[in-house]
């Protein structure tokens, strides 16, 4: 698995009004973890452009709807585990390496709209910061506390 590189990647933090973070269940899974929007990056496309199409796929949340903050500083990965490692992505890669990014909504909670042409999430909810790390899968559990440690300051 060290051999194989990691998939680029691109996630947003999605704030409402009171400072809570969008966060959905995916369609593939029975689990009751819950995860920000994020994907794989398509070839040529840079990390904000990546992370604002995936957002508008995975919840109909257009561009013009969310106002971006900040950019992480750094990238963060994360590695699968080895049991997913050859049925995700074909078996090329080890995990993602993601930039994140800071976004407030500007819309309405009725604005969102799972079904999307290829949906991702089964049901979506506003959760509170902190929470975060409890929610996601356990893989993903240090990625998150690495994203919630970066946007801190900007979250209040």
């Amino acid at each position: 698995m060290d051999h194989l590189p990691y998939r680029p990647a691109a996630g947003i933090m999605l704030l409402n009004t009171a400072g809570q973070v969008f966060v959905g269940q995916r369609i593939d899974s029975t689990l009751e973890a819950w995860q920000m929007p994020q994907g794989g990056l398509d070839p040529g496309e840079d990390a904000r452009a990546g992370a604002l199409r995936e957002l508008e796929e995975e919840t109909g949340i257009p561009p013009t709807r969310v106002e971006v903050v900040a950019a992480s500083s750094r990238t963060f990965d994360y590695d699968l585990p080895p049991d997913l490692v050859g049925k995700l992505w074909k078996g090329r890669y080890r995990g993602q390496r993601q930039t994140w990014f800071l976004c407030r909504y500007l819309g309405r909670d009725e604005e969102i709209d799972l079904a999307t042409p290829h949906p991702e999430f089964r049901s979506w909810k506003w959760a509170e910061p902190g929470q975060l790390p409890e929610m996601i899968v356990p893989f993903k559990r240090q990625l998150y506390c690495d994203v919630l440690a970066e946007f801190a300051p900007l979250i209040g």
